[in-house]
C-alpha cells in the first residue's frame, strides 16, 4: 500500500498537475500555494527498486536527496516493530548517508488526515555540505526510544508545504 503513497509524493515533487490537484483538495489556500511551487521548480522522482531503506531519489540542479516513506492510520511509528525490519533499514540508510554526504529525508504519510498530511523528518548526518547541510538544519529528527530504536511522531514533523516552500522559493 505504500507504493500508492510513493507515487503520491513522486507527483508532488515532480509537479504533476494532476496529483498536485487532487492532494490539494482539502489543504488551505496556503498550503496549496506552496504545493503548487514545485510546477516551476520540479524535482526528477527516481523510485528505487527493492527493500534498500530508500523509496525515492529526488534531484534538482541545487539539491538532492533520498527518501524513505511510511504511512499510518496512527500517529507515531515504531521502528522496533515488524522484527526490528525499520530500524536495520533506518540504520542502514544512516551509514549510506553518513558515508556517501547524501541528505537522509523521512516522509510520513497520515491517512485520512484532511489538510497537509504530509510530515518529513531527517536523521542525524554529520558530513553534508551546502544546500543540504541547511536543509537538514531546518527538518526534525527522528525521535530515539529508551531502547535506541528510531521513532517517528507526525505533529513533531515538518509540513510538507513548508518545506516545498523552502526549497521552491
Amino acid at each position: 500500500m505504500s507504493s500508492v503513497y510513493e507515487r503520491e509524493l513522486k507527483g508532488i515533487l515532480e509537479g504533476d498537475e494532476k496529483t498536485l490537484s487532487k492532494i490539494t483538495k482539502t489543504c488551505s489556500a496556503l498550503e496549496k500555494g506552496n504545493y503548487y511551487l514545485t510546477q516551476q521548480k520540479p524535482f526528477i522522482v527516481v523510485r528505487a527498486a527493492g527493500s534498500f531503506g530508500v523509496d525515492l531519489v529526488a534531484l534538482r540542479g541545487d539539491i538532492s536527496f533520498l527518501m524513505e516513506i511510511k504511512s499510518s492510520t496512527t500517529d507515531t511509528l515504531h521502528f522496533s516493530s515488524v522484527d526490528g525490519k525499520l530500524q536495520r533499514q533506518a540504520e542502514k540508510m544512516q551509514r549510506e548517508c553518513e558515508r556517501t554526504k547524501t541528505l537522509p529525508v523521512y516522509g510520513f504519510r497520515l491517512k485520512g488526515h484532511g489538510g497537509d498530511s504530509w510530515r518529513l523528518f531527517s536523521m542525524e548526518i554529520s558530513q553534508l555540505e551546502g544546500r543540504a547541510k541547511i536543509l537538514h538544519n531546518r527538518l526534525p529528527k527522528l525521535g530515539i526510544s529508551k531502547n535506541g530504536n528510531f521513532i517517528m511522531r507526525w505533529d513533531d514533523g515538518l509540513p510538507l508545504s513548508d518545506f516545498l516552500m523552502y526549497l521552491c522559493r
